[in-house]
């Protein structure tokens, strides 16, 4: 696999993460958002993904009590398919386990059968469904969670 490292987003990294962002979604987040989250939300905790020095992907998520919610992760579309949003998730479970977390939470669009599949290898199960959750076009989402119970071994061994 290429040379890689997953480290905390900075606000230099905006530029190449609102270019994913706007190729990934329909209703993109918006640059101020992700500053937002950066600069102003003490619950938020960001990461990206860079491949050969370039970022090729990115995740948030915010850690309130012992759940943490996944925000949004994104791979870029010429990375996607090479399992960068497994390193990335395994790095974002790792960081919510470690700053005391003991589940996670996300939503995922009812049609996106390739995230669900990369969620539930990471032990991520269904709880429930959003109805028309995305304004864009009114689909549902999948409420899907994790329990860290007994998990931090688990990690250290698939981030290695």
């Amino acid at each position: 696999m290429d040379h890689y490292r997953i480290r905390r987003m900075t606000l230099g990294d905006l530029d190449a993460v609102q270019e994913i962002e706007c190729d990934t979604f329909t209703i993109p987040w918006s640059r101020q958002s992700f500053e937002n989250e950066l600069s102003n939300n003490h619950f938020a905790y960001y990461l990206v993904l860079e491949v050969q020095g370039k970022v090729a992907g990115y995740g948030g998520m915010w850690i309130i009590g012992d759940e943490a919610h996944i925000t949004n992760i994104a791979i870029a579309s010429a990375y996607r398919g090479q399992k960068w949003g497994e390193k990335l998730m395994v790095a974002m479970k790792l960081h919510a386990i470690r700053q005391g977390a003991m589940a996670m939470t996300l939503e995922v669009r009812v049609s996106n059968v390739i995230a669900q599949s990369l969620y539930q290898k990471l032990g991520f199960y269904n709880k429930g469904v959003r109805p028309r959750y995305y304004s864009d076009n009114g689909e549902d989402a999948l409420i899907m969670w994790v329990n860290f119970e007994n998990e931090d071994q688990s990690m250290e061994s698939k981030s290695s």
